[in-house]
């Protein structure tokens, strides 16, 4: 089932209007990638701000996602987070499936397992591994989810947004690997 956009997705979308420009100026061959890629709005939008289309490179666990963005003409490739993911990147962005799982949603789409972390934890686990030096994700988080330690995983990180809605707040991260600050 194909994610669509909702206050999450528009929220991370937002971020990359005020994100992709800052990097394009230091870098105009940036290499960015989506992991969880749903309708592809933000393939779009990254397109639309300037990142070159050959250096745009998405993924997702949904076989109708990946068909989908294939045919918006980017390259998506099925993948569970960085399963099948190749090469190294200069923007990492991730909007998980962070809902703690409960009996009536268990949707790959929107649990991030039991406590609703576990998903996000294993990106991060492996994200570092696939940035270019001076490389950083863009990551979404809810306070349905519980805190995680960044530092612990090996990142430095800056809030760079929040969005209250009447039943979660939304934060967007900036991370980047502790070696790289």
């Amino acid at each position: 089932m194909i994610y669509m956009p909702a206050e999450d997705s528009y929220a991370l979308n937002e971020v990359l209007k005020k994100e992709i420009p800052k990097l394009l100026k230091k870098n105009p061959n940036i290499k960015f990638l989506e992991i969880g890629a749903g309708s592809g709005i933000h393939l779009l939008t990254a397109e639309k701000l300037g990142i070159k289309k050959e250096n745009i490179f998405s993924s997702d666990i949904d076989e109708k996602s990946v068909t989908h963005c294939n045919l918006l003409g980017y390259n998506c490739l099925k993948s569970n987070l960085f399963e099948n993911i190749k090469g190294k990147y200069d923007l990492i962005i991730f909007n998980p499936p962070y809902l703690p799982e409960e009996s009536y949603d268990k949707q790959q789409d929107t649990s991030g397992g039991k406590k609703g972390d576990e998903i996000i934890i294993s990106f991060l686990k492996n994200a570092k591994n696939y940035l270019n030096n001076k490389g950083k994700i863009l990551l979404l988080t809810s306070s349905l989810t519980p805190k995680i330690s960044f530092k612990k995983l090996g990142y430095n990180f800056k809030k760079i947004s929040s969005e209250k809605l009447f039943y979660e707040q939304l934060f967007i991260w900036n991370l980047a690997p502790l070696t790289f600050f």
